[in-house]
This record gives C-alpha cells, structure tokens and sequence, in this order.
C-alpha cells in the first residue's frame, strides 16, 4: 500500500469494525457520563459544588493532557495501535475498579468513598487521554474522509440506541438497588461495555502508515514544530483559539443537573436526563452526518458554536422565573428538553471537531497534530473546577451567563474560518 485509507472490502470491513467498537464505547461511557450520572454520584456523595465542576475538569483535562506526549511517542514510532491498547483497556479497567470500590464502600464514611470515587476518576480520565491521537490517526487511515462524518453519525446513532437502553437500565437499577450499591451496577455495565469496544477496535489492526509517517526527532524538536505549525497555520491557530471557548462553554455543563435537583427534579431519577440527552444526540445523528459532509465541518462547526448559546440562556430564564416549576411539573418537562439539546449538540461538537482536525492535519503527521492541538486546548477544560469556585461564592447564574458568552465568542472566532 501506498498509505492512506484503504479502499474497497477493507475499507467496509474498517468501517464496521471502528462503527461497532463506537457504539459500544457511546454506550459504556453514557453510563458514566460526567453531565450527568458522574455528577450526581459525587454530588450525593459531597454536596460540594467544587468536587462537581472537578468531576468535567478532570476528565477533559486528562482526556487533553497526555496528548502532546502520545503524539510525539506515535508520530517517532510510526504506529498507533500499542497506545491505543493501552489507554482503551487502561481506562475500562478503571471504571471497574470505581465500581468494586463503590460496593465494597458501601458503607464507609461519604466524604472518604468521594476521595476513592475522585481518585479513580482522576485516574480513568489522564489514561483515557491516551487513545484520542491514536484513534484519531488509526480511524483516518482506515476511513476516507468522505466517509468520516457518516461513519461517526453511525457510531453516535448506534450508541445512542444502546445508550437508552443503557438510560433504561440504570434508572432500573437506580431505583432498586440502594444508595451507592445502584451507581456501583451502573458503572460495571460502563466497564463491561469499554471492555467489549477495545476488543473489537483492537481486533481490526491497524491498516499500513503512509511512507514518511515516522520522524526520529527529539522531544524538544518535536514542541519546536509544533510552535511553528501554530505560527504558521491559520485554519489550526483559529481552531485552537475557537477551542478555548469551548472549553469556556463546557463550564456549564456538570451544573445543569444540580441546577435541575434546585428545580426540585429528584436525582433519584437522574437516568431520565441521562436518557434526555442521549436521544438527543441519537435523533440529531444523520442531521450532523449529512451536514458535516456535504456543508463542511466548518459550516457544521459555526452552527453548533451558535446552538450552545441557547441552553445557558434558558437555565438563565428559568432562574429569573420565566417557567421555573417543581420536578413534577413544568421544570420538569424543561429539563428534559434542556438536556435533549444538550446531548443533540454535543454529539454534533464531536462529530465537527474530530471531523475538522483530520482535514487539517497532514496524513503524515496526523499523530503530532493531533498531540499539539489537544494540548494547547486543555488548560481551557480546568475552567469547570473554577466555575465550581464561582459558583459557591456567585450562585450558578454566573456560571451560566459566562458560558453563553463563551459559544458567542467561538461562533465569532469560526467565522474567520474559511469553510
């Protein structure tokens, strides 16, 4: 082969394969997704405002982080596969130690199974930032990128349908079984499923780098190219200033469904946002497929940078009054839609930016852009863990307010992105 992405019966059986592993990974981690089941288990476990911005911070952060260094160690090495390995079954071992740690915790003081609870997050997030570079690149060699948004729009569209039965499940469980023994089972089935999507990914192999992929350069050489690709790359420096206040944005995001328990929405039944969202995400899969391949990433990008305006201005009205109602009644119905939205729009934000990052990045050097783009971005997903400050000292509106004129600002900065 000459590199690139296969063609023909390879390419559908890559496709299949990296499609099936997505969807049982959508569902796995739906199940421990930190808006939602992730922040309540830590907001039952501490009441702390702090340890609930701490809960996205550290995940995005640590899902950033180790990408500068994977990239290098990728891109020196020419192959991919033997990182992925690591960070996929890394991180499915993890979320079943939280859950053996949750049962057999079950009856030790709260504030010390929180700490374990943090620990092992902590711990599931920074290997977790492991498979992003190496999935990213090994995806690109198998799929053309014609065929990319599709083959995303498929994954999320599978593991959305799996993920409401996963919504199903846990709320069963949820109800069932008591306080934290039902997030214990819930997190098991999360681990079980990661497991199932390695092992499937894994088994694909790993298609044939293009000539020229590995580049025996130091360290340090390596971090001086990368500040030259930001210097001289327009569409990348754009899309890493555009990223910053996408981070901004996500500040929000553990804080809507404490938002929906001040509502008097019982998180008890935090599975039904969980499912809110979820079939959120699933129903909007084709639009952003279509979308992202035949209007562009940055088309699909700009329009998602705009939606995200929408779900902090509407926690903003609910607080000032406009429909604000108990759990059983119309507050009730407005999470769901709220979280219906959000699920919609961050499955098209996921679908957009890993779609954009392949079409900038050289075949080539797709591993190293992919390390210095996640990088510089992730000081920028800690500003949960602040917004957890602001919001014990401020109140949640703040936190709310600064999100929505953070979607504005990334709207404007795509703009100035040629499509």
């Amino acid at each position: 082969m000459s590199g690139g992405a296969d063609t023909g019966a390879d390419t559908g059986k890559r496709f299949r394969n990296v499609a099936t592993a997505g969807i049982a990974f959508q569902a796995g981690s739906a199940a421990v997704d930190s808006a939602t089941i992730m922040s309540a288990l830590v907001y039952q476990l501490s009441g702390s405002s702090l340890l609930v911005g701490a809960v996205t911070a550290i995940l995005r952060f640590g899902w950033l982080f180790p990408q500068l260094i994977v990239g290098f160690l990728a891109q020196r090495s020419g192959s991919s596969m033997r990182y992925y390995v690591i960070g996929a079954f890394g991180r499915a071992g993890f979320m079943a130690l939280m859950a053996l740690v949750l049962w057999l915790g079950a009856g030790w003081p709260r504030p010390w199974l929180a700490l374990a609870v943090m620990a092992i997050w902590t711990g599931y997030s920074f290997i977790s930032g492991i498979v992003a570079v190496p999935y990213n690149d090994i995806v690109a060699r198998a799929v053309p990128s014609h065929l990319r948004s599709r083959l995303l729009a498929t994954r999320f569209f599978g593991g959305g349908v799996l993920a409401l039965a996963v919504a199903a499940l846990a709320d069963r469980l949820a109800a069932g079984l008591a306080f934290p023994l039902s997030y214990s089972a819930i997190i098991a089935l999360a681990a079980g499923l990661m497991f199932v999507s390695s092992g499937v990914f894994t088994a694909m192999g790993e298609p044939e780098a293009p000539s020229g992929t590995a580049r025996r350069t130091s360290f340090f050489q390596y971090l001086r190219e990368g500040v030259g690709v930001f210097r001289s790359d327009p569409r990348f420096r754009r899309f890493v200033f555009a990223q910053w206040c996408g981070g901004a944005v996500l500040m929000a995001m553990p804080f809507y469904v404490v938002q929906a328990s001040a509502a008097g929405f019982s998180l008890d039944r935090v599975a039904l946002l969980l499912a809110a969202q979820t079939a959120g995400a699933l129903l909007s899969n084709l639009l952003w497929g279509w979308w992202g391949d035949h209007l562009g990433k940055v088309s699909l990008l700009r329009a998602i940078a705009l939606g995200r305006v929408l779900p902090p201005l509407a926690v903003l009205a609910l607080g000032f009054g406009a429909g604000a109602g108990g759990g059983e009644g119309g507050g009730f119905a407005l999470f769901l839609v709220l979280f219906f939205v959000l699920g919609a729009l961050a499955n098209g934000l996921t679908i957009a930016v890993i779609g954009f990052l392949m079409e900038i990045s050289p075949h080539d050097r797709r591993p190293a852009y992919s390390g210095y783009f996640n990088a510089v971005t992730a000081p920028a997903y800690l500003l949960p863990l602040i917004a957890g400050g602001l919001a014990a000292m401020f109140g949640l509106q703040i936190v709310f307010a600064l999100s929505a004129a953070a979607a504005l600002a990334q709207f404007a900065i795509l703009r100035a992105i040629p499509a």
